[in-house]
């Protein structure tokens, strides 16, 4: 069978539109869990980085591994009785506990792309699997890097994301997230380092949206970490912890602030 060989000629360039990104960038501050802001700096600022990366992938021998499955996540994620099943310290265990504690689902995160109405076709089978396949694994990078789901945290795992794919958008959110924190938490804190050894992390990391998935469900959490090559940050948690001594909850400076 002739392999597909993909090329960024072929795709039209996509134009940056950086003052709709700092009014939606403004809304995401006013509540940090309006993520469909995320959706719209992203795309009024990465222009043609998606794609970008999507030749990247579909050109590797895993990439073309994954398009050929044609696996679809969210159902797969979301079956938590399967997620059970898995053994204690597995990473699929540690998924389901952050999921369920959090109040999360796989599908959760599709409807809220949905309800942006930020396009998810990509005009090519292949590029909305790929798509996809980044979507759904944002949480699992939440669970494999300890990053939590307060502002930095988020910023942290964008600033992560932002060393395995590039985009002006993605790097934009995470520094500005940071920023805000900044604001907020304790002088001296380390804030802005937590997006820097984020970004170190993920450099260093293999990157999840090649990777069988599924096969890596069931293998201890430890191992994966070994397996892709991601440290744990200790910076985010430093910034935590000076939060916390100073009776400030990581988990609602920016919704508070801009309360």
């Amino acid at each position: 069978m002739t392999k597909t060989t993909y090329s960024l000629k072929s795709f039209e360039k996509r134009r940056r539109r950086p003052l709709k990104a700092l009014h939606h960038f403004r809304e995401l501050i006013k509540n940090k869990e309006d993520t469909t802001q995320v959706f719209y700096v992203i795309e009024a600022l990465n222009g043609n980085s998606f794609q970008k990366q999507f030749v990247k992938f579909a050109n590797s021998d895993q990439g073309r591994k994954r398009l050929e499955e044609k696996r679809y996540l969210p159902p797969l994620l979301d079956n938590h009785d399967w997620l059970r099943t898995l053994p204690d310290g597995s990473l699929g265990r540690a998924y389901l506990h952050f999921m369920e504690t959090e109040g999360l689902t796989a599908q959760g995160l599709v409807d809220e792309y949905s309800a942006s109405g930020v396009s998810r076709d990509y005009g090519h089978p292949d590029m909305n699997i790929y798509g996809d396949r980044l979507r759904d694994t944002h949480d699992m990078l939440h669970v494999l890097t300890g990053f939590g789901r307060d502002a930095l945290g988020e910023a942290s795992v964008l600033g992560y994301s932002h060393a395995q794919h590039g985009g002006p958008g993605v790097l934009f959110i995470a520094y500005g997230a940071a920023w805000e924190v900044r604001k907020t938490a304790p002088k001296g804190a380390p804030v802005l380092k937590s997006i820097h050894e984020a970004r170190r992390i993920g450099k260093a990391a293999k990157d999840i949206a090649y990777e069988d998935l599924m096969a890596l469900l069931p293998q201890p959490i430890d191992e994966v970490r070994a397996h892709m090559g991601i440290k744990l940050p200790t910076q985010y948690h430093e910034v935590h912890a000076q939060m916390r001594n100073n009776g400030i909850d990581p988990y609602g400076v920016i919704g508070a602030a801009a309360a």
